[in-house]
């Protein structure tokens, strides 16, 4: 009887893990199938690498938008970045219990926060700031970035901090024991020792910033044109299937299924990356 109710649970947890995997593997044949056809009829170098997205007039280029989803995501990483690790370094080592169990919370509130709240909020104070304080239009890169920089915080941050925590104590003890600062061992020690599990940290929070759709809507402008600074409006790959998906028919649907199977190859490509840092780890 009890190797009964084991097997059976054996058997059970085993179609759920490959559930999940069925569900992803349509998901992939579901897209590929409905955009390949048009990158064939387009030719993939002009999908990829035109500069035209007129579907009324048959221009499926990409590229302004695979630049503005690199861009809004690289600079919301130079906002994100330094403020999380250093978030992290002293939620570690420096902030005293009580603080600690105060700013933690608070940075777990902000991943539950829903996208349209960030979107509305940048809409209601960045947008005029950047205008008034910067110039251009206020709907621009930087606006997005800033947004952007602020959902990916929590990610970056509890990854961070798991990976300093998992260092052995010997390694910060030997370090102070040979007359080193605390400050230096932090430094000279004890990132670098986390550095693959803070990669891993940077490039999940990557992949959630290129994913993000609602928020950057609301304050990047969606401009499909290629951006010449921050301060310009630019329209990224996931806005452009968030804003045209609803009234795209035919040929124009499946560009917008294309441009998923490009978004998809992305984020495939840094879970690849951060699973392989988190191994090294």
């Amino acid at each position: 009887m009890i190797d009964f109710k084991e097997k059976s649970t054996e058997l059970a947890l085993l179609f759920l893990a490959l559930s999940s995997i069925a569900s992803l593997a349509l998901i992939t044949i579901f897209i590929i199938a409905e955009g390949v056809p048009v990158i064939s009829k387009v030719g993939i170098i002009n999908f990829l690498f035109g500069t035209e997205w007129a579907p009324s007039l048959g221009k499926y280029g990409i590229l302004p938008m695979i630049v503005g989803s690199i861009s809004v995501t690289l600079v919301a990483l130079v906002i994100a970045v330094p403020t999380a690790l250093c978030c992290a370094i002293f939620l570690v080592e420096l902030s005293p219990r009580f603080l600690a169990s105060i700013v933690r919370p608070a940075i777990q509130v902000l991943a539950g926060i829903p996208s349209v709240v960030y979107g509305f909020w940048g809409l209601i104070f960045i947008v005029p700031f950047i205008r008034n304080y910067l110039g251009g239009p206020g709907f621009s890169i930087l606006a997005g970035s800033i947004i952007l920089a602020i959902m990916t915080l929590p990610t970056i941050i509890s990854i961070a901090e798991d990976a300093l925590r998992a260092l052995p104590p010997s390694y910060k003890e030997g370090s102070l024991a040979l007359g080193t600062t605390q400050w230096q061992t932090i430094v000279s020690l004890q990132i670098p020792a986390a550095r693959s599990g803070i990669t891993a940290a940077i490039v999940l929070g990557m992949g959630r910033a290129i994913g993000e759709t609602m928020a950057v809507i609301m304050v990047l402008g969606n401009a499909v044109a290629l951006p010449k600074s921050i301060l310009d409006p630019a329209r990224t790959l996931t806005t452009n299937i968030g804003i045209e998906m609803g009234y795209a028919s035919g040929e124009h649907q499946q560009a917008l299924f294309a441009t998923g199977i490009v978004l998809l190859i992305i984020i495939m490509i840094l879970n690849s990356i951060a699973q392989y840092a988190a191994r090294r780890r």
